[in-house]
């Protein structure tokens, strides 16, 4: 019944605003290889560390699902960055002013925004392989981002986009 409710909340969240994935991987890596992880211990995320935290125990939950384990000795590590963007505004009314006569013309038009921009945020989670050092796997989310959001509707967010990321991985 949890998982039911909890499976509906996310589904609520994420159909709301969409978060949209990119993934790039190397065709050549044996993904099955790959058993244990960590994180690099200079990673500059870009998010609030209360953020980074709560994505980090997302991830954690979501690769220890999928079988794997955190290690002091890891097979590959994870590095995440992320920048937030405003889109341009699109909706606007538009007032205009003319007048003309005897083969003369005026005008005058202004564009009025309404409402506010969105605010989006973009966050790229990176698989590396420190033994050959490369990037072997790297999943880019968008999604629309509330700075306001309280705690809780952080958490969901993020929880969100993670179970996103992680669908495709390992990918096929």
């Amino acid at each position: 019944m949890k998982n039911i409710l909890y499976i509906t909340l996310i589904l609520f969240v994420t159909s709301c605003a969409p978060i949209r994935v990119n993934y790039d991987f190397d065709m050549a890596t044996n993904f099955n290889s790959y058993k244990t992880y960590n994180y690099y211990a200079d990673m500059k995320t870009g998010l609030s560390e209360l953020d980074t935290k709560r994505l980090l125990n997302a991830i954690d939950q979501s690769m220890s699902q999928k079988g794997f384990t955190f290690s002091d000795t890891p097979d590959f590590f994870i590095d995440i960055k992320s920048n937030e963007y405003q889109d341009p505004q699109r909706q606007t009314v538009g007032v205009g002013l003319g007048g003309g006569g005897g083969n003369v013309g005026g005008g005058i038009s202004i564009g009025l925004p309404i409402g506010q921009a969105n605010i989006n945020r973009q966050i790229t989670i990176d698989f590396v392989d420190e033994n050959k050092k490369e990037l072997f796997w790297q999943a880019v989310s968008e999604s629309s981002f509330n700075p306001k959001a309280t705690p809780v509707k952080r958490e969901e967010r993020l929880q969100a986009i993670v179970e996103k990321v992680f669908i495709k991985y390992p990918p096929k």
